[in-house]
């Protein structure tokens, strides 16, 4: 390739493969000399001739989008790996492909799927073509792959809206409102005629239009769907009860709703709060689309309502899981360590650190079963969790492990916490039986220039020096705390 070219090639923004395709125009030859004229109808009957076609094509060359693309760190390994990019749904194009070469035609296109080396399925529109001076063998062919991933998806999205619209309105499995937006759409048409041109400014300084527009939409219709989804017996209760169901957390929402109507965008998906005729809280998934021939006024306008509050629970739940400690219901090791990290970065400064172990775990278990020993964890975060108050953080980062961050405070801060924690051990061991809550703790803060590991470190010394202190005197049935000294 000449200099020009080579660097046209490799700078492209979409994916080039530089290919020889001369075993493949040899391939064919052989065919066409054992009789073979339809080449669709022989590759479909034995999908092994297509595999043996791929075989015939050598890549020469790539450029770096297109390893950006499939996720290879060179040709070598793109090509090692060409198994994983081109597989499963991509047959029938690729047959399509080979046939308009076939047929005499120097050039091919199609729409396929591809796939990176990582498993990432790709959307891709394809276009190969004989580069000049090559046309009798084949020995150079560019093809170019554009990555048409998220415009399909949008393409999708939006068929699946429209399929919605065509389908029967009141058997829809998501709640179906029609709407009249035209006279809100002439309050906006009136702001803009007044030369307001900061629609978010003056929804900000003006929420009282909000509250307007919010009066003036017209429910038209609902479904059945809708209905049941906010607990209401009968349309004409539903329609009068509205304020009942879009309230509170509303209304930010429907001026984000408003700002994007201002800015021309006449379909919408958000996530927003409403609220059953019984007062429960609902999450729904909120798409607004106005209809076709309604744009100029507003007059006609859909929003479907998918109920997305079990989804939501159950995010909420995966997320508290993700930072949470199940037994103890304190933080866990992970959000630990990403709050050390984000105390480090930030601060406040100093941070002091106190490590607790909970004593006598192990012998709790041995004698008296696992689930001694776990309510006694469940003790301990108990106590430590009343001491969690922000910026405090509680964690436990262990089996019997367990440490306090005090953002912003000072050894002194932190020999109060290890009082308090003494106080509520003392107090949670009068109304509880069996055996004692019993904590080792060492106390550190952090010195000017000291990576908070170290600073955890020197904490974890201190509270192993207490805790080899509790077992050496024999007071394994002691119910209070014992401290390290402090710096």
């Amino acid at each position: 390739m000449s200099t020009d070219f080579e660097e046209m090639f490799e700078l492209a923004p979409v994916s080039l493969w530089l290919e020889d395709y001369n075993a493949l125009h040899a391939l064919f030859d052989r065919w066409r000399a054992a009789g073979i004229s339809d080449l669709r109808r022989y590759l479909i009957e034995d999908k092994a001739r297509v595999a043996e076609c791929s075989r015939q094509l050598k890549v020469l060359s790539v450029n770096r989008r297109t390893l950006e693309l499939f996720k290879a760190r060179n040709l070598p390994h793109l090509v090692a790996n060409l198994d994983r990019v081109f597989r499963d749904a991509m047959l029938q194009a690729h047959i399509e492909e080979l046939v308009s070469l076939w047929e005499g035609r120097l050039s091919f296109s199609s729409q396929t799927v591809n796939y990176t080396l990582a498993g990432e399925r790709l959307e891709i529109l394809v276009k190969g073509t004989v580069l000049p001076g090559h046309h009798a063998q084949w020995g150079r062919v560019l093809v170019a792959i554009e990555n048409i991933t998220e415009r399909t998806r949008a393409e999708h999205r939006l068929a699946d809206s429209e399929r919605y619209a065509r389908g029967m309105f009141q058997e829809s499995p998501v709640s179906l409102w029609v709407e009249d937006f035209s006279v809100i759409k002439r309050l906006m048409d009136d702001v803009r005629a007044r030369g307001i041109d900061d629609f978010r400014t003056f929804t900000n300084v003006h929420p009282e239009f909000v509250h307007r527009c919010m009066e003036e939409i017209r429910v038209i219709d609902v479904n059945r769907r809708t209905l049941e989804m906010f607990h209401a017996p009968d349309k004409t209760t539903l329609l009068q009860n509205l304020d009942q169901i879009f309230r509170d957390e509303m209304q930010p929402a429907f001026t984000e709703q408003l700002i994007d109507l201002w800015n021309g965008k006449l379909f919408q998906q958000r996530e927003v709060v409403n609220y059953g005729l019984d007062g429960e809280r609902i999450h729904v998934m909120l798409q607004f689309s106005v209809l076709p021939g309604s744009e100029e006024s507003w007059g006609l306008v859909q929003v479907a309502l998918l109920d997305i509050t079990a989804r939501k629970k159950a995010e909420a739940y995966l997320e508290y899981l993700g930072k949470h400690d199940v037994l103890t219901q304190l933080r866990n090791r992970a959000f630990f360590e990403d709050e050390l990290n984000r105390l480090e970065r930030k601060g406040p400064h100093p941070v002091t650190v106190v490590a607790l172990d909970l004593n006598g775990l192990k012998a709790t278990n041995d004698q008296s079963g696992h689930a001694a020993g776990d309510a006694l964890l469940r003790r301990a975060g108990e106590v430590l969790g009343k001491l969690a108050d922000k910026p405090t953080c509680a964690a436990r980062i262990g089996g019997d492990e367990f440490v306090l961050l005090l953002p912003g405070a000072d050894a002194r801060a932190g020999q109060q916490m290890m009082e308090r924690v003494r106080s509520l051990v003392e107090l949670n061991n009068q109304f509880y039986p069996g055996a004692p809550l019993s904590l080792a703790m060492g106390c550190a803060t952090s010195k000017e220039g000291e990576r908070l590991e170290a600073t955890v470190g020197r904490a974890d010394d201190r509270m192993f020096d207490d805790k080899r202190e509790f077992y050496a005197s024999g007071e394994n049935d002691r119910r209070t705390t014992q401290s390290a000294t402090l710096d």
